[in-house]
């Protein structure tokens, strides 16, 4: 069993069954339904056979069926009489069964010999349930059932030969949606008194019966989306009382046959997705009840018959995908009820007829890909239709006087409007932002100039538009945002100039932008970095500048981001899609640099700031006043007197050490700043072996102003395995945070130190804390990272941080966001090693961003002991591996972790807790619980009952998981994160896991 099906279907291992009766209960049931089989015969004699039958009969059926849902708890063996059960309604008379009507009960299972019990059923239902397995009883063999539903199981094998030989008085079967196989049985022609036939959706092959259009009381017929083939047979024209003929989606070959004109009461007609071929029958003119037709998806050639127009009552006309010539009949102007007409994909020439305009009632009008020609007639205009698709055409014109004459009958009900791929010219009228309900409008491939209309931002509901490889030019207009629900802009292969419009972040729907192929210009605008459901993006071959928006990493959903053949500069943003860009997405821009295009940047992040060393006011051991904002060039003269001066000014640096060491006692100097913490740090470095050197990876900001504030014990913000973190401010008002490592004996070189500090400040993503600088000297490392103002989530947990408790959707997105964190962490190759509540903080939107991560890198060597005694308090995050050196540390580490702190944030109890005399360990007492079905006694008390069980305790069963004493059965991080989706939202992949 996968984990995931553990977390959906309630069981770890053996030890958390889904469903279990004792063992007595299920003994007696079995020894119950065996003793009534064997003395039905006495029951008979002894007791009222009109009672027993149908109890015995429904109890032998129900012990083959799963009911998870509980649906059939009312039937109860010791009853006299089941009438009273769910499901069951019987002859009031004779208190005999003649209804069973289980649809959509979640049953399972299969279907045997209880049911041939009752003898007076005649209705049979089971629709939308989960039976499996193969019919090998004859149900119909019950004389006085009426109606069979089977459809919408997993039923499978072939239908019994003599499933139909004695048909009793059966009227209606219907096994659609299942799994039969095999042929027809001939038998079905049997069932004289059959009015209703559905067979659709199976896997039913061969021909048809022979003996089928025999069958004279047939009023509906389905046998489609099946494997039947062959021709149609004839005879069909008996079939008088035929109202309903569906052999869609099936081999069928040959022609049409001629007697479908004698079933004159027809009004729906499918025979589409065949291999039909031919002309239309003469014959089927006769059928003037006919409401529905479709031939789409066959092999039809000609002309289509000018008779059509005598079927007046059709509604909907359908002969798509054929091989239909010649010129549109005028007689279809004749169908005043059609509501929607489908010629496309055929080869129709010439016009559409101006007969059409007395088509009141139509709706949908797709004829696109024929060879029409001509201006489209006004008519098209005047009706109330909802879609219009004529692509793929020849049809030429003005779109001004097209929508001239449109905006005389302005039609508030178009939603769809497809004219591309004909010879339209013309400018696009300001008139087409009038339509409010429109949906979808692609004008592409056509010949349109001039500017795009700023009205199209009046379309409100617009969802795509395209309007790409015409000869727009101008610019992309501004008002562009007001079309909020967009969510595919396609406008490449065109002329536009200009900038892309920062407007665009208002349609926060977008998923595809398409704007390859003109000629803008400037930068690629930091607002797309706000669509968060993007997921194509294509800016290639236009003239934008500048350095690709950081912030454009942060797209969660990004699959393809093109911006070859530009004038770009700089490094591509770091993580998310771009970690995985393909090189031929950024080709063409001589001056970006990465790896990605095989060039290296200048420096591998942006300008980092080296302490000046020719500054004189500094203190070894202090962080610089300054930090060199004067940039000072200096001559190879230069720097050759500096050098030799060095060994002076080495000798003077010691003295004044010694002596400010003397003095620190007593002396309080502002020029020398000293952490709590009792390590010095210089405002710049010296050139003996204390010197400093401070990075900033983002700016120059100035610290003079912020590292006052490290003398003061308030300050700290805490203190973990690593280091004390102190809070400051930079010269520009933004605050950082910055821990003094307190592992300086173990930290590596100078040159490994710098290199792994640097990567991890690669890392970005929206989860994670970012690491913005560090500072070097051999006696002390400091790091600098973004601060984060919603304190960390042990103390919302634990302390009662904050007015309120955290809520159960807080807590989820927590979960979720801490998931996704780690899952990045993973594919970069990072085990972060000290997960913990304390080290997850919580900004101000309530997003969760994980800290510490990756700092066992700066170690020598990963001993896992002693990095197991420098993160002593995340005792009950460690997994057991630890304890083991033979156990190799994977990133199922963190795994285990992870499991933990979901208990911990679910339940709002700490990893482990100690009691007078007794310690609580927080994974063994949820796992206790939900042996005991008492798991969601677990959930924190906050929450008073406000949370979702079907959420919650999926979750629980996710961190137990996780915490498996296994490594190897632990889930990756990644699928962790899919598991959580997938309890969030259940309808997009459960069903599937379940």
């Amino acid at each position: 069993m996968h984990f995931w099906e553990v977390v959906f279907d309630g069981s770890i291992g053996s030890a958390f069954p889904l469903h279990s009766l004792s063992w007595r209960l299920q003994m007696k049931r079995l020894f119950c339904v065996f003793a009534l089989l064997l003395l039905a015969p006495i029951y008979a004699i002894s007791l009222n056979p009109s009672l027993n039958d149908d109890v015995l009969g429904l109890i032998v059926f129900k012990a083959d069926i799963q009911d998870p849902n509980g649906k059939l708890v009312s039937w109860n063996e010791e009853d006299d009489t089941p009438c009273n059960w769910v499901g069951v309604k019987c002859n009031p008379r004779s208190n005999r069964v003649i209804e069973l009507v289980l649809d959509d009960f979640s049953l399972s299972g299969r279907i045997r010999r209880g049911l041939l019990q009752l003898q007076f059923i005649q209705k049979l239902s089971l629709a939308k349930n989960n039976l499996t397995g193969s019919i090998s009883l004859s149900l119909a063999q019950l004389e006085n059932l009426r109606v069979i539903d089977l459809s919408e199981n997993s039923l499978s094998g072939p239908i019994p030969g003599d499933f139909f030989q004695q048909c009793g008085s059966l009227r209606s079967i219907s096994l659609a949606n299942n799994k039969f196989s095999g042929q027809i049985p001939d038998s079905l022609s049997s069932c004289s008194t059959l009015a209703a036939i559905n067979f659709s959706s199976n896997q039913f092959l061969g021909s048809l019966p022979p003996g089928i259009w025999s069958l004279l009381a047939l009023r509906s017929l389905d046998l489609s989306n099946n494997l039947l083939d062959g021709e149609i047979p004839e005879g069909i024209e008996g079939l008088n009382n035929l109202r309903t003929i569906n052999l869609g989606k099936n081999q069928f070959s040959g022609q049409i046959p001629d007697g479908i004109g004698g079933c004159l009461l027809l009004r729906s007609i499918d025979f589409s997705e065949n291999s039909l071929s031919g002309d239309l029958p003469t014959s089927m003119q006769k059928l003037t009840l006919c409401t529905d037709l479709n031939l789409r998806k066959n092999s039809f050639v000609g002309e289509v018959p000018e008779w059509i127009g005598e079927l007046k009552r059709l509604e909907t006309l359908d002969l798509s995908e054929n091989s239909f010539s010649g010129q549109v009949p005028t007689s279809i102007g004749q169908l005043q009820s059609l509501k929607v007409l489908n010629i496309s994909m055929n080869a129709f020439t010439e016009s559409l007829p101006e007969s059409m305009i007395n088509c009141k009632n139509l709706l949908a009008l797709d004829i696109s890909w024929n060879l029409l020609t001509g201006s489209l007639p006004s008519w098209v205009f005047e009706l109330d239709l909802q879609k219009v698709l004529l692509s793929g055409n020849k049809v030429s014109g003005s779109m001004d006087s097209l929508f001239s004459s449109w905006m005389e009958n302005l039609n508030q009900k178009l939603q769809v409007l497809d004219l591309s791929q004909n010879a339209l010219s013309g400018e696009i009228p300001s008139a087409v932002g009038n339509f409010s309900g429109l949906l979808f409008l692609n004008l592409s491939r056509n010949s349109l100039i001039g500017n795009i209309p700023a009205s199209i931002g009046e379309s409100k509901a617009l969802n795509i538009l395209d309007l790409s490889e015409n000869q727009l030019n101008g610019s992309i207009p501004s008002e562009i945002g007001g079309a909020v629900s967009l969510k595919e802009l396609r406008l490449e292969k065109n002329s536009l100039a200009g900038n892309i419009p920062l407007s665009i972040e208002n349609c926060s729907s977008l998923t595809s932008l398409i704007l390859s192929q003109n000629n803008l210009t400037g930068q690629i605008p930091a607002a797309i970095a706000k669509l968060n459901y993007l997921q194509t993006a294509d800016l290639s071959f236009n003239k934008l500048t500048g350095s690709l928006p950081k912030q454009l990493a942060n797209l969660p959903g990004l699959i393809s981001f093109n911006i070859s053949h530009n004038q770009l500069e700089g490094d591509l943003p770091v993580g998310g899609f771009f970690n995985t860009i393909s090189p031929s997405s950024v080709s063409g821009n001589p001056s970006l640099c990465g790896s990605v295009v095989n060039k290296t940047c200048r420096t591998v992040l942006p300008k980092p700031i080296v302490l000046n060393p020719n500054s004189s006011d500094s203190t070894p051991g202090t962080i610089p006043q300054n930090l060199g904002h004067k940039k000072i060039i200096l001559s190879i003269s230069a720097l050759i007197a500096i050098g030799a001066a060095a060994v002076i000014v080495i000798g003077v640096i010691a003295i004044t050490v010694l002596n400010l060491h003397v003095r620190a006692s007593t002396s309080r100097s502002a020029a020398a700043l000293t952490l709590s913490g009792g390590d010095d740090f210089s405002h710049s470095p010296t050139t003996d072996g204390n010197s400093g050197k401070l990075v900033m990876f983002s700016g120059d900001p100035d610290f003079s102003t912020g590292a006052h504030a490290l003398l003061n014990k308030d300050c700290e913000l805490g203190r973990g395995g690593f280091g004390a973190v102190y809070r400051t401010v930079l010269g520009d008002g933004r605050p950082v945070a910055i821990k003094k490592l307190t592992v300086s004996s173990l930290v590596k070189s100078q040159e490994d130190f710098e290199r792994e500090v640097k990567k991890l400040g690669k890392i970005r993503h929206q989860n994670l804390v970012a690491l913005e600088g560090y500072y070097w000297t051999s006696s002390l490392q400091l790091l600098i990272h973004e601060f984060v103002s919603g304190g960390s989530l042990y103390k919302h947990l634990h302390e009662g941080l904050g007015k309120n408790f955290l809520s159960w959707n807080e807590r989820f997105n927590i979960i979720l966001g801490t998931a996704k964190s780690l899952a990045y962490l993973h594919q970069m190759n990072i085990i972060h090693y000290n997960l913990k509540s304390s080290n997850i903080l919580i900004d101000g939107s309530g997003e969760p961003k994980v800290s510490d991560f990756g700092l066992a890198r700066l170690l020598p060597m990963l001993d896992r002991y002693v990095l197991s005694s420098k993160i002593q308090s995340a005792l009950g995050y460690m997994a057991p591996e630890f304890a083991c050196r033979t156990v190799k540390i994977t990133e199922k580490c963190d795994v285990y972790g992870f499991g933990v702190l979901v208990l911990e944030v679910v339940t709002g109890k700490r990893p482990v807790e100690y009691m007078e005399d007794d310690v609580v360990v927080l994974c063994d007492m949820v796992r206790g619980a939900l042996e005991e079905g008492r798991v969601e006694e677990c959930v924190d008390r906050k929450l008073q009952g406000n949370f979702p069980a079907e959420e919650a305790i999926p979750v629980m069963k996710l961190g137990l998981i996780c915490t498996s004493q296994v490594p190897s059965n632990r889930p990756d991080m990644g699928e962790v994160v899919n598991i959580l989706e997938l309890i969030r939202c259940p309808s997009e992949g459960q069903e599937e896991l379940v």
